[in-house]
């Protein structure tokens, strides 16, 4: 493990939320124009996907805030160090993040910095915010990163030992990009 669970999961789960904008979609020519968050509806999916726990408001303007904190997260994804250290830090500033230690449901001993009943967007930004910090101080930025194929601009962890993860969960955008490499050494073979 690279990190600890609670922050591997906090990073899946923001680079879920970020891949949920329609610009960060598998496949820019058939998906760009797609939102995975833009109902109600569909933040109540993500949120029990994402086993996010704590109050709702189940209010349009929850949902807007919860949108407006996936692309802030999306800056920090692939902003320089400084830049991402300045906007972590703003994130839990902005919510008093007071980091506790909390056991519930079937998850053990992990970290909350926001009472259950914050704002979900203010929730899911300091959990994120939380997990970037172990990130930057492990100098661990470079594990952050944009899908390597050529139409998606989906993000993602490197959770690897090895730091070779080029791809993607957000379709098949390894599996495309192998058989195209494929396809090209035939090409050259014959």
């Amino acid at each position: 493990m690279v990190f600890s669970n609670d922050t591997e999961v906090a990073l899946v789960s923001a680079a879920n939320l970020i891949n949920t904008a329609p610009t960060h979609a598998a496949s820019a020519a058939t998906l760009a124009s797609i939102d995975a968050l833009s109902t109600l509806v569909e933040l109540d999916e993500f949120v029990i996907a994402e086993q996010f726990t704590g109050s709702r408001e189940h209010t349009g303007s929850e949902l807007a805030d919860v949108r407006a904190m996936r692309t802030e997260l999306r800056t920090i994804w692939t902003a320089a160090e400084e830049t991402a250290v300045t906007m972590v830090n703003a994130l839990l500033a902005q919510a008093g993040a007071l980091p506790q230690l909390v056991k519930h449901d079937q998850w053990d001993w992990h970290l909350h910095a926001t009472a259950p009943a914050a704002p979900l967007a203010r929730r899911m930004g300091v959990e994120a915010a939380m997990a970037l910090v172990d990130v930057i101080r492990g100098k661990e930025l470079s594990r952050l990163r944009v899908c390597a194929a050529e139409d998606c601009q989906a993000v993602l962890i490197d959770l690897s030992k090895n730091r070779s993860r080029r791809y993607c969960d957000t379709g098949n955008c390894g599996n495309r990009a192998h058989v195209a490499a494929y396809r090209r050494r035939k090409l050259t073979e014959h």
